[in-house]
């Protein structure tokens, strides 16, 4: 079984870690606050940690500000919060505030016993989990022997005096400074290191956790050298156990790729491996320190050397390297020396993707670099297949398992699910993958007819939760037992555990989180030895998922309806002459330019979609990712090229403009500036989330002025790049090109959304004309540092994505761009775009967050549907259980 991956624990969100995140809170700044909130979630955090202790602040009140924000953010509340705090009461409104599972961070028995336990009791009365310090009356334990006795006592104490679960219990066992030139301090990474692995041994379930950056405090001011010292400390605290951590995982160097002399002189002092000369260990690395001060390591140079290699070892150097220029000659060669063809598969071959697997699995190959080795592969299979076909008595290679994979009905996103399918390939698994827009019977058909052993569902519009929970039933129904794994943008653990799960319990469920978490969890579910322990684990914890989500929808009192409405965004509409659009009614654009498109570029989220973490430009520099970052830049710098000089899609689009005014959460569009007669009524949702003093319970309907409170306009838009995109992607994939198809699609979706980008500038700027000064700025314009929003249905300012249809009937989308609506409301092709514009200057990005059964009932009447039908298109965002409501009214 492989071990458990790291969680990193990001640490920006703390007013003691981030002079920057400190600055924006206490000038009352919490919109940007969530901007570094949302950043340390793009760049790889599994978990926040949210500290406001700071003496110009009202720390309770701004936990709860800030976390009240989190909770209204679906891209930064799909991570845990460590609520952080030395001060109890801060702690406790944190974890009131809250949604899902949080960690308290921290308690101890520095008071004693009694003030720990009731301190714990109240944590888990709230469902989170804790850190608890190894600390108690006597003081921080240093060495190895107090670090144990402190977290046996809290371990006996919290799981037989209060039946605390240990599965929640983070120990941090303290990390301190280590070539400080005190000799008490030489020892004392190894004490954190084999308390760690004591604490594991001793302590069934419980976690390690703690502070990485204590470790490299003496060589501040010399980042390498502490980013060395930080990766050899991990090293082998992940070895011995050490689960989580606070450090920036995106600045670490792999271990192996450390300068030597450095890792050794590092590991000297981690290691306290001469503490006969503690001094000369510290002196050296003190010594050798200012070398690597500017050092951002030399560029790679081209080495041939590998091509003396025995036959088998070039293979293996191909693929890991992705290196296809010589594949079909070296296969060829181990060909020859093979007794049959299938035995260079077998052998070979399998040999170097399980090296590609290895690395993958231990961080040091990275998504990119393992789609190349998998064309790498397909190539030398595809030289083989006729020899192999050509043998009468050949029997075919048997793979290490097979899955179906497809994404579900409705939903044409598939980039990820693309992902999956390679590195499960890679790993010698058959993957069948049915494509987009599969109904349930065809999946389930399929998964007969092919005898497979798992089902993976994908998905990436919201109204795909609902289908996979009915492919659950059905896999219920019909008598499965296989495991269903589910996976993409919109899922989640908690919806899985709460909806899709008790769908299907004939079976095993499970979420996967991303492709680096596929292989682990398909080998284990199809383990023999680990199977039925692994399934039991995740069905135990499902079942907490579901509880912790049934208290946490019970503590979440929503503000009445009309109550939210009573406080809407102030704006001073007498004092505000609504911006009159250059022309009314709608414009197409055809053929648009894909050259123009290209300037238009956001590169970051193209990176965070082959699962690298960083802000570009900055991560093609990044310490662990950049040499695969700037591969994976160069391929497609070269594919975009040719995708615009020899036209592979076509970019097609439309905008509109209308008069308009609000009325009450509607938004009324006319068909002209007589405005008596209503076109079309835009439905928007307002915020019921408990608000504080001078903050808004906002709806999108709050940026156009009022009936009676001037003539205001609103404009729409619907963009696409996808023309030919699909057919591209086939074209590569059947040539066995997988790394080619997937970087076309996803270079088709980064042109998508440089048209709503390029557009929106033309809107700002001519079209609309209420910005017309402003400067072509991308840096400013992909942080959106400009006047107006474009927000889309069925994201978190307006989560119904039934509002589409009445945008593409406003627009003409269909016949102007070529643009489809799937009975889910996603649009086809994949790589299309839309959504409407507000001008008004104080206009702004925000969630909904869960709303109340009497917004919902409202909304249901305002657009004329059932009950039942509301609370079907809106179920993510409910604040209530549907079924539970009727249950008790029953």
């Amino acid at each position: 079984m492989t071990r458990p991956l790291f969680v990193n624990i990001g640490e920006r969100t703390n007013v003691t870690g981030s002079a920057k995140f400190k600055k924006l809170v206490v000038a009352g700044d919490y919109n940007g606050a969530l901007v570094v909130a949302r950043q340390q979630v793009e760049a790889g955090a599994q978990v926040i940690d949210v500290n406001m202790d700071e003496g110009l602040l009202d720390s309770k009140q701004a936990m709860i500000t800030f976390l009240n924000l989190v909770a209204a953010e679906p891209d930064i509340a799909r991570v845990p919060v460590m609520v952080d705090s030395s001060k109890w009461e801060v702690i406790e409104a944190g974890l009131k505030c809250v949604q899902g599972k949080c960690i308290v961070n921290s308690i101890s028995m520095k008071e004693g016993e009694a003030k720990f336990l009731e301190q714990a009791r109240l944590c888990q009365r709230y469902g989170a989990a804790v850190v608890v310090m190894a600390f108690d009356e006597q003081g921080q334990a240093d060495t190895a022997r107090r670090k144990i006795e402190i977290c046996q006592r809290a371990y006996t104490l919290l799981t037989e005096q209060i039946g605390f679960p240990p599965e929640d219990i983070i120990f941090d066992p303290n990390i301190f400074a280590v070539a400080t030139g005190i000799e008490e301090h030489n020892n004392y990474a190894v004490d954190f290191i084999e308390a760690t692995r004591a604490i594991k041994q001793m302590l069934p379930h419980a976690r390690i956790s703690g502070g990485v950056s204590n470790v490299s405090f003496s060589f501040r001011g010399n980042e390498p050298v502490r980013r060395a010292i930080h990766s050899v400390f991990l090293y082998h605290a992940i070895n011995a156990g050490m689960d989580m951590g606070i450090v920036n995982a995106g600045d670490l160097p792999v271990y192996d790729d450390i300068d030597p002399v450095l890792r050794e002189a590092v590991e000297d002092v981690i290691l306290n491996r001469r503490p006969k000369a503690g001094g000369d260990q510290t002196e050296r690395l003190v010594d050798l320190a200012p070398r690597y001060k500017n050092d951002k390591g030399a560029e790679r140079v081209v080495d041939h050397a590998w091509r003396e290699l025995p036959v088998a070892a070039r293979l293996s150097h191909a693929l890991v390297h992705g290196i296809t220029e010589f594949i079909d000659q070296d296969t060829e060669e181990a060909r020859l020396l093979a007794e049959r063809p299938l035995h260079v598969i077998e052998g070979p071959l399998m040999d170097g993707m399980n090296v590609v697997g290895d690395l993958f699995g231990s961080g040091k190959m990275f998504l990119p670099q393992v789609v190349k080795s998998a064309r790498v592969m397909k190539q030398a299979v595809a030289w083989l297949m006729p020899f192999m076909e050509a043998e009468k008595e050949g029997k075919p290679r048997e793979a290490a398992g097979k899955i179906l994979m497809a994404t579900v009905k409705g939903d044409v996103h598939d980039i990820g699910k693309n992902i999956v399918g390679v590195v499960l390939a890679c790993n010698n698994y058959e993957v069948i993958d049915l494509g987009v827009m599969v109904p349930a019977d065809r999946i389930l058909d399929e998964a007969i007819a092919n005898k497979v052993d798992i089902v993976g569902l994908s998905g990436l519009i919201t109204p795909s939760l609902d289908e996979m929970v009915f492919v659950a039933g059905e896999m219920q129904r019909r008598g499965f037992n296989i495991p269903l794994l589910i996976g993409g943008a919109t899922t989640s653990k908690t919806h899985t555990a709460v909806k899709i799960e008790p769908a299907y319990q004939a079976g095993s469920t499970t979420y996967v989180l991303d492709a680096s978490r596929a292989v682990g969890v398909v080998s284990g579910l199809l383990s023999k030895d680990e199977r039925d322990r692994l399934q039991a684990e995740t069905r135990a914890d499902y079942i907490k998922v579901r509880a912790q989500f049934a208290r946490g929808q019970e503590d979440k009192t929503r503000t009445p309806i009309a109550e939210a409405r009573a406080n809407p965004i102030a704006i001073d509409w007498s004092a505000y002459t609504p911006p009159k659009p250059s022309f009314l009614g709608v414009r197409a654009f055809d053929a648009y330019d894909l050259g123009d498109l290209a300037q238009h570029i956001d590169w970051t989220p193209f990176f965070a979609s082959w699962e690298l973490a960083g802000a570009f430009p900055a991560i093609l520099d990044d310490e662990i990712v950049g040499a695969a970052a700037r591969d994976l830049y160069a391929d497609a710098k070269v594919m975009l090229d040719r995708m615009i000089s020899e036209k592979w899609v076509t970019a097609r689009g439309v905008v509109g403009f209308w008069p308009a005014n609000a009325d009450g959460d509607d938004i009324v569009l006319y068909t002209d500036e007589d405005r008596t007669t209503e076109l079309a009524r835009l439905h928007t949702l307002r915020q019921q989330m408990a608000k504080g003093s001078g903050r808004a319970n906002a709806a999108l309907a709050d940026f156009v002025a009022p009936l009676g409170k001037g003539a205001d306009y609103m404009g729409a838009f619907a963009v696409t790049a996808g023309h030919g995109e699909t057919e591209i992607a086939e074209r590569f994939r059947q040539a066995g090109d997988d790394y080619s198809a997937i970087l076309s699609a996803a270079l088709a979706d980064r042109l998508a959304e440089a048209f709503a980008e390029a557009l929106h500038r033309r809107v700002r700027t001519e079209l609309w004309g209420y910005a017309a000064n402003e400067a072509f700025d991308l840096g400013m314009m992909i942080a959106e540092k400009y006047q107006g929003i474009r927000p889309a249905p069925g994201y978190p300012a307006q989560p119904d994505h039934t509002e589409k249809a009445t945008l593409f009937r406003l627009l003409n989308a269909e016949e102007n761009t070529g643009m489809e609506l799937t009975e889910s409301y996603a649009m086809s092709p994949p790589a299309s775009v839309s959504g409407v514009y507000f001008s008004h200057p104080e206009s702004y990005y925000f969630g909904v967050g869960r709303i109340g059964r009497d917004q919902v009932a409202d909304y249901a009447r305002r657009k004329g549907w059932e009950l039942r039908e509301a609370e079907r298109w809106l179920a993510p965002i409910l604040s209530y259980d549907p079924a539970a409501v009727k249950a008790e009214a029953a």
